[in-house]
């Protein structure tokens, strides 16, 4: 029997989209909240998983705060060709540099490979949520990619 079990992200972070025709052209900051959603079998009688658990919500809370919120938390993730990123790469700023604009369709693909490669054998990825304000955000779920 297949389970899905999901945990909680919260984290601040400051982006600016270049040439964009409005006011997320300035820096700015969002509140992100982050649902992250893996998938596994579960069986009360399963020899290598006697606690009935498909994963421990601490090893996920660890292995997604390890490789994601870390890097990401109090951040200003800007393209690295954008007119900010050599004026902050000249500050003490914690600052992270994409080829692309830090959309949230962007910044959920760079969180989908982070966490898809490390999680463990027999648990998959099955959705991602991002939050990037209250009302919008972004998704991937795994049966839209197969």
């Amino acid at each position: 029997m297949k389970l899905r079990l999901t945990k909680e992200f919260r984290f601040e972070m400051s982006h600016a989209l270049d040439e964009y025709q409005g006011l997320c052209r300035n820096l700015h900051g969002h509140s992100y909240k982050l649902f992250v959603t893996i998938i596994g079998d579960y069986s009360k009688t399963n020899e290598s998983n006697d606690s009935g658990m498909v994963l421990d919500f601490k090893s996920i809370k660890e292995l997604v705060e390890k490789n994601v919120i870390q890097d990401f938390d109090h951040a200003v993730v800007l393209c690295k060709d954008s007119s900010f990123a050599s004026v902050l790469q000249q500050t003490n700023t914690k600052l992270i540099l994409f080829d692309n604009q830090p959309t949230c369709e962007n910044l959920i693909m760079e969180f989908h490979k982070r966490i898809s490669s490390i999680l463990p054998s027999g648990i998959k990825l099955a959705r991602l949520k991002l939050h990037e304000t209250a009302t919008s955000f972004a998704e991937w779920l795994i049966e839209d990619n197969e």
